[in-house]
């Protein structure tokens, strides 16, 4: 049963989806479907967090909107998602960035990684 459950997952892989890390700022272009009709959506913002592995990965996109702070999470490898475009990487030590909820302004801010 095992078998056939990795087999199935990794059929459903997408090649280059993950190129990105946590603390990179990225632009996630989604789909969104409004009645009959289909759209891309653009949304930006710093990587929280990627969660568990293979198929079932996913990873959490955190931003300021309006003064309020709009996290989305989204499968790695989703039909949903045209494509996560790295903006800037990100210079962190932690795998998950929970702590950027309770921060403001400039102290929300994640150093860029420069090599």
């Amino acid at each position: 049963m095992n078998e056939i459950i990795k087999k199935i997952e990794a059929e459903q892989l997408r090649e280059g989806a993950g190129n990105f890390r946590i603390g990179d700022t990225v632009r996630v272009h989604a789909k969104i479907k409004e009645g009959n009709r289909e759209r891309i959506q653009v949304f930006e913002g710093t990587v929280l967090k990627r969660q568990h592995g293979g198929a079932r990965e996913t990873f959490t996109v955190r931003k300021t909107s309006n003064g309020v702070g709009v996290e989305k999470t989204w499968p790695v490898h989703s039909p949903e998602i045209e494509k996560v475009e790295v903006v800037r990487r990100g210079k962190v030590r932690r795998a998950k960035l929970n702590y950027l909820r309770d921060r403001v302004g400039k102290a929300s801010k994640v150093k860029e990684l420069v090599k």
